[in-house]
C-alpha cells in the first residue's frame, strides 16, 4: 500500500548513521541522498526517508520487514549498539498472530521502530 514514508529528525547526521547501521542488518541500504533528505531501501527503491527538522507531536511507529527471525535478532542487536533503546526484545508476539516475530527499539528521536518477520520458524 505505501510507496514511502518520511520522518523529520532532530539531527540528520546522528539519525543517518543510526539508520544506515540498523537497516543494513535487514539487508537495506542508503539508496539516495538529495536536498537534505536521505532514503533507505532496496537498491534502486528508497522507501524510508529522513530529513532534519523538528519532529512534531507524538513519536511514530515504523515496522521494517525482515526476511527471517535471524534478521530481526540482528536488527535489535545492531540498533542497541548504534544507540537505540530497547522497547521490546526479539520474540514471538502471539497477540498479533502465531508466527509474528518482532523486536522494538526507540530511535534517537524516541520513535518506535520495529523489525518483523511473519514466517514460521
Amino acid at each position: 500500500m505505501l510507496d514511502h514514508i518520511g520522518l523529520q529528525v532532530r539531527s540528520y547526521a546522528v539519525s543517518k548513521a543510526f539508520y544506515a547501521d540498523v537497516v543494513a542488518a535487514l539487508g537495506y541500504v542508503l539508496v539516495e541522498e538529495t536536498h537534505g533528505w536521505c532514503g533507505f531501501g532496496l537498491p534502486g527503491k528508497p522507501q524510508f526517508w529522513i530529513h532534519e527538522g523538528q519532529p512534531g507531536g507524538a513519536p511514530v511507529h515504523v515496522g521494517f520487514a525482515a526476511s527471517d527471525r535471524a534478521a530481526v535478532d540482528r536488527f535489535h542487536a545492531t540498533a542497541l549498539a548504534a544507540g537505540g533503546r530497547d522497547n521490546g526484545p526479539p520474540g514471538v508476539r502471539e497477540i498479533y498472530h502465531p508466527n509474528y516475530y518482532g523486536a522494538f527499539v526507540l530511535d534517537p528521536d524516541g520513535n518506535n521502530i520495529e523489525a518483523v518477520c511473519h514466517a514460521a520458524e
